[in-house]
């Protein structure tokens, strides 16, 4: 029992790690206040929740703020571009919902909106954790960020899954689980990335001198 409750068992490091994660949801909410800021936030949470999986965290809140600061221009940026895309889909999927045929030119443009809606939660899922770790123009970010979601598939439906669950249990079961809501999911969805990413991450650094001759 002694064991379970030492400091560096796993028992204490996994509720460390949750503890570690409420804080970043009350951080990445606060700074998501502005509305315009939601990028620039998201980035910086999983700047840190990458770095709390490879147990190199160190001060949270320095290295929270430090993402924040050096990634805002660039998240704030992306940020917007999602916006502007997710209110285009959304006014399409009302409109094509409300709009349904029986007709050929109605399927193809139901299926093109689907495509469409799968590739923009695929980016949704994968570009601030791409912009926490590595720096990139914005318009490579949007295809990387398609491109490695794609290759990935497995890690991309969990990492659904687990935002989807985490939605369902806030609005459905218990509305106070917001408390762990977005810092817990990009905490786990971060222990589905590390691996990937750093894969990512030796393939730039492999292809750079190529690049520079």
């Amino acid at each position: 029992m002694s064991g379970l409750l030492n400091l560096d068992g796993p028992v204490m490091q996994f509720i460390t790690k949750i503890v570690y994660s409420v804080y970043l949801n009350i951080l990445w909410f606060i700074c998501c206040l502005p509305i315009v800021t939601i990028g620039a936030s998201t980035t910086a949470l999983y700047y840190v929740s990458l770095k709390i999986v490879k147990n190199e965290e160190g001060n949270l809140t320095k290295a929270f703020f430090h993402s924040f600061k050096e990634n805002f221009r660039q998240g704030t940026a992306i940020w917007l571009i999602l916006f502007g895309l997710g209110a285009v889909l959304g006014i399409d999927g009302y409109v094509l919902y409300h709009m349904r045929f029986e007709n050929a030119f109605w399927t193809l443009l139901t299926a093109v909106f689907i495509v469409a809606a799968v590739a923009y939660g695929i980016i949704l899922l994968y570009i601030f954790p791409l912009l926490a770790r590595f720096s990139n123009t914005t318009k490579a970010m949007f295809r990387n960020s398609l491109m490695i979601g794609m290759r990935f598939l497995l890690c991309t439906a969990l990492m659904a899954v687990i935002y989807f669950a985490m939605l369902y249990v806030v609005i459905n079961v218990c509305t106070p689980m917001i408390i762990f809501g977005e810092g817990t999911c990009a905490l786990l969805c971060s222990w589905l990335l590390s691996n990937i990413l750093a894969q990512c991450g030796e393939k730039t650094e492999e292809e750079a001198p190529a690049e520079e001759l």
